[in-house]
């Protein structure tokens, strides 16, 4: 039998004060902010849907971001702490000295409302990765499912992905203006569904998508949107579909009110 033996990774953690290059508007919702620096140098990020600590403006316009001190990662004392969000380090280019994140426009949130203003010279922070998950490469198929909040780290695994790579990719999004170039050297199918007005923690477009679906072989399932969402449609692969609890990934990438604790 197969193996399939995933891997964790971990990272030095590193803060980093680096300064927006650059501002583009991928769909109406989507906008990619590239940032560089000097501390950039050495960033390295082992896998697709790594995350990254961004930090924002405290409310008195500051970025207050951890330090490491003797009992690990430290805020300064007296200092009110920089908000932060976790996001996929979409694009890096060692070499240019590049690194592009993609933000969701939702129209609220320290994240949201910064990224929706930013511009070129604007001030940039971030922390990590401190650890990848990195899938065993040798499963018959790969099936990535996923909201906007996963469009970036979809792009990104599809962009890695070898020639030859058998992958079917379910993408939920508000409408049809939202989709985006995906190029792949993988042989991979991708299904856009659309929302149309329903809301994004009520909708089931995914969840019926996913029951339809006709996999041979050994698959890795990796599933990321609404904390909820995510976890019944792992709950759904292990009760109804028997696929082996370490061959699936799932985790909650937002939480709506009502959603319970996330769970991978």
């Amino acid at each position: 039998m197969t193996q399939h033996e995933s891997r964790r990774l971990q990272h030095p953690v590193v803060f980093r004060q680096l300064q927006v290059l650059d501002v583009l508007d991928l769909t109406p919702h989507m906008r990619r902010i590239v940032v560089g620096g000097p501390e950039l140098e050495g960033f390295h990020s082992g896998a697709p849907d790594d995350h990254v600590k961004v930090f924002f403006p405290n409310p008195q316009g500051e970025y207050v971001t951890m330090k490491l001190g003797a009992n690990g990662p430290e805020y300064p004392p007296g200092k009110v702490p920089s908000p932060m969000r976790d996001y996929t380090p979409r694009l890096h280019d060692a070499a240019a000295g590049t690194l592009a994140i993609d933000f969701v426009l939702h129209g609220d949130g320290p994240a949201s409302t910064w990224a929706a203003q930013a511009k070129a010279g604007d001030a940039f922070a971030l922390g990590g990765p401190r650890g990848s998950f990195v899938p065993a490469d040798d499963f018959d198929h790969y099936v990535l499912v996923g909201d906007e909040t996963a469009l970036p780290a979809i792009a990104r695994w599809l962009g890695e992905m070898p020639a030859g790579r058998k992958a079917t990719v379910l993408i939920e999004v508000a409408d049809a203006s939202e989709q985006q170039p995906l190029p792949t050297q993988a042989d991979a199918r991708v299904t856009w569904l659309f929302r149309d007005g329903v809301a994004p923690e009520k909708s089931e477009l995914l969840e019926n998508a996913l029951d339809d679906l006709e996999i041979a072989g050994d698959a890795f399932w990796w599933i990321a949107c609404e904390s909820r969402r995510s976890r019944m449609m792992r709950k759904f692969l292990e009760g109804h579909r028997s696929v082996p609890k370490q061959w699936i990934r799932s985790t909650g990438y937002w939480k709506h009110a009502d959603s319970g604790d996330d769970e991978e």
